[in-house]
C-alpha cells in the first residue's frame, strides 16, 4: 500500500471522490504541513498553527495510480486559487501536494505541468508540490463527515461553489447519450429532469419484469416492488438491492427531499419518500425515462437470468 496526502480546501469535500475509486483502503481527514508539533480544527482553522485542512489516501497502487489520483484531484479542487477554495478562504484551505517519495514528486511536477499545457485555466496553476510532513487526523466528528451527516454534507456543498466550478472546467462527455437517449431520457438522467406525471410508459405498468437503468442497463427496481401510488410515475417500495442505488439530499429547491441516483451510471432517477405502505413505508418516485422494462420472459434473453428467482415464489 501506499499513501498519497492531498489539500484542496475543506476536508469534507476531499472523502467522498476518493472513497469511491477501486483500490482505495481508507481517506483520513486531518491537518498537515506546518511546524507546530499537534493540530487542531480549532488551531488550524484560527490560523494558531500554519497547517491545511488535507487528506491522507491510503491506496493499492497495483489498482490505482499516483496519477490517477491527481488526476481526479484536480476536478474536485481549483488549482488556481491562491487564497484559499471556493467559499472557505484562507492559508488553512490551499491547494497542496504533499509526496511521499522523490517518485511522486516527479509525478505530482509532470501532471501540474500537464495541466498547465492543456489551457484548461485561464489563470496559472498556483497548487505547490511540497515534501510531507506529519500528518495529524482530524477529530473524530470529521471523518467520514459526509456519510454522517448527509443533510448538512449537502447543504455545504451546495453552497460551496464546487459543483459549479466542475461543471464549468471539467464538463462530462455526453455526446454518446445525446445519441442515445431520447431528449427526455437524456433530460432526467443526465440533467436531474421530471418527466409529466401519468405521461410517461411504465406508471401503470401490470407486467412482470425487472427495471434497470436505461443508461448502463444495471438492474434497478422489480415489478413486484411497484405499486399504485396515484401520483402518475412508477412507484416502488424498495429497490432491488439497497446497493443498486444511491441516496443524496436534494436541495435544489425549498422542498428537502432524498435524490435517488444509480450507482454505476450514476443516472438520475428520481426521489424517496417516507409516505409509501407499511412495512418499510418508503415511496421510491421514479422517471420512467431513466427506467428501461425487461419482461420476465426475455430475462434470460437479455442475459439478466438470475433475477428469475425474483419471480419464483408466490407475492
Amino acid at each position: 500500500m501506499e499513501k498519497a496526502t492531498l489539500a484542496g480546501g475543506c476536508f469534507w469535500c476531499l472523502v467522498r471522490p476518493f472513497d469511491e475509486l477501486q483500490g482505495i483502503e481508507k481517506v483520513v481527514s486531518g491537518y498537515t504541513g506546518g511546524d507546530a508539533e499537534s493540530a487542531s480544527y480549532s488551531s488550524v482553522k484560527t490560523g494558531e498553527t500554519d497547517h491545511v485542512e488535507a487528506v491522507q489516501i491510503t491506496f493499492d497502487p497495483d489498482q490505482l495510480s499516483y496519477e490517477e489520483l491527481l488526476d481526479l484531484f484536480w476536478t474536485i479542487t481549483d488549482p488556481t486559487d491562491p487564497d484559499g477554495q471556493f467559499s472557505d478562504r484562507g492559508p488553512a484551505y490551499r491547494s497542496i501536494i504533499f509526496t511521499h517519495s522523490n517518485k511522486q514528486h516527479e509525478k505530482a511536477l509532470h501532471s501540474i505541468n500537464r495541466l498547465e499545457k492543456s489551457g484548461r485555466f485561464e489563470k496559472p496553476i498556483i497548487t505547490k508540490v511540497k515534501e510531507a510532513r506529519p500528518f495529524f487526523p482530524a477529530e473524530e466528528y470529521h471523518q467520514q463527515f459526509e456519510a454522517k451527516n448527509p443533510f448538512r454534507y449537502a447543504l455545504y456543498f451546495r453552497g460551496s461553489g464546487r459543483e459549479e466550478f466542475k461543471r464549468r472546467y471539467w464538463p462530462k462527455d455526453r455526446t454518446a447519450l445525446k445519441e442515445k437517449l431520447t431528449d427526455m431520457q437524456y433530460y432526467v438522467t443526465q440533467e436531474n429532469g421530471t418527466e409529466p406525471p401519468y405521461e410517461n410508459l411504465y406508471w401503470d405498468n401490470k407486467y412482470e419484469g425487472i427495471y434497470v437503468d436505461v443508461v448502463s442497463g444495471e438492474p434497478l427496481f422489480s415489478s413486484r416492488d411497484q405499486y399504485d401510488a396515484g401520483c402518475g410515475w412508477p412507484s416502488f417500495k424498495k429497490p432491488i438491492t439497497d446497493s443498486m442505488v444511491r441516496e443524496e439530499w436534494d436541495v435544489s429547491t425549498r422542498y428537502t427531499r432524498k435524490e435517488i441516483r444509480s450507482r454505476e451510471a450514476d443516472s438520475h432517477l428520481g426521489h424517496v419518500f417516507e409516505d409509501g405502505p407499511k412495512p418499510g413505508g418508503l415511496r421510491y418516485c421514479i422517471n420512467s425515462a431513466a427506467l428501461r422494462f425487461i419482461p420476465k420472459e426475455k430475462l434470460k434473453e437479455e442475459g439478466y437470468e438470475d433475477f428469475l428467482l425474483l419471480f419464483s415464489v408466490r407475492k
